[in-house]
């Protein structure tokens, strides 16, 4: 098979490209390195996971391109399989600042995949976001645990459902954009036959990630527990949300195309589920104990439309896909963390 990754050099596509490349598949990724323009920081990592693959699996095509350019997806040529729709602006904050950047980057580019795939009859996972449920989240009443919130109502004990509304509240310019392209990715199935599938992701985590404040917080609290630098908790510290070890991710995605012709259009929420649930103070009280030391922590106000309990609802995936993680959050936070310290010693 042919497999397209866009944002094949970040931390998601890269591991989508490595996969499918073990298989003996033939991989082009797509990425243009802009994540720290966007982000304004992280440059010295920018091509790590670039590197990465051309190290172990050399046999991967690399296209420096934006798919915001019809041009530039053109490279790709005929005959494309499947396309894994990595690409995007992943930081609200970075959305607030300039949302007209994040749209063109979130939503223009994805009509331009989905077009490029209508022309080559190609398979298109598209990755998106809880986000796109917005502040609705919100409005679900909470309970206090001590060191972490949690739904009060019974009826979302297992998580937020596929169904859940997205109407009626504010999303951020980045929830509007990831939303608008979740909705065409599904409409191209209906309207086209397009065989398309989104995967709305909770936090995904793992090696070769390198989280920064805004985006990626379980990689940079351990970065910054093993450089015993600040580490800022906006908040109190009690929000919670379902982590996903990013191998588990992979297998999703590939089920995914599997069941690709009996499930065209489906949407799915995809991440730990309730029992890779933790909050942010749960987090760090797993990350003190693999540093061994005290953490420097301090606190700041809450953030624009931070959702305090945010937990995915897995169980479609599980009936239609046959798919559930297996990889525990505290297995899977050791293995960043023992990726982690050894790159940073390393430097």
């Amino acid at each position: 098979m042919k497999v397209l990754v866009t944002g094949g050099a970040g931390f998601i596509g890269s591991h989508v490209a490595e996969y499918y490349a073990s298989k003996g598949d033939e991989v082009v990724i797509m990425d243009n390195f802009s994540r720290h323009v966007l982000l304004g920081k992280g440059e010295e990592w920018q091509r790590y996971n670039l590197e990465y693959l051309r190290r172990n699996h050399p046999s991967i095509t690399v296209i420096e391109g934006d798919v915001r350019r019809m041009e530039d997806l053109n490279k790709v040529g005929r005959s494309v399989d499947i396309i894994i729709h990595a690409a995007a602006q992943v930081a609200v904050t970075t959305s607030l600042v300039d949302p007209l950047t994040d749209f063109t980057i979130n939503t223009l580019a994805t009509l331009n995949v989905l077009e490029f795939a209508r022309r080559n009859d190609s398979f298109v996972l598209f990755c998106s976001t809880n986000k796109v449920y917005g502040e609705n989240v919100n409005k679900i009443p909470l309970k206090d645990l001590g060191t972490r919130y949690w739904y009060a109502e019974p009826i979302y004990e297992e998580g937020i459902p596929e169904e859940f509304p997205v109407d009626g509240c504010a999303h951020t310019p980045y929830g509007c954009s990831k939303l608008s392209a979740d909705i065409y990715v599904q409409d191209y199935a209906y309207t086209y036959g397009l065989r398309t599938i989104v995967f709305r992701l909770s936090c995904i985590y793992g090696e070769r990630q390198f989280g920064v404040e805004d985006q990626g917080w379980l990689a940079h609290f351990i970065k910054q527990a093993i450089l015993d630098e600040w580490i800022t908790i906006y908040g109190d510290g009690k929000q919670v949300r379902d982590v996903l070890y990013v191998k588990d991710l992979v297998n999703a995605i590939n089920l995914g195309f599997i069941n690709s012709k009996r499930i065209r259009g489906e949407v799915f929420n995809i991440g730990g589920g309730p029992e890779n649930a933790i909050s942010i103070l749960e987090g760090l009280a797993y990350i003190r104990e693999l540093v061994g030391h005290d953490l420097r922590i301090r606190y700041a106000d809450w953030r624009k439309a931070d959702q305090k309990v945010y937990v995915s609802r897995i169980k479609k995936a599980y009936d239609l896909l046959h798919w559930k993680p297996s990889v525990s959050w505290r297995e899977g936070i050791k293995k960043l963390y023992i990726w982690m310290e050894d790159l940073l010693r390393k430097r």
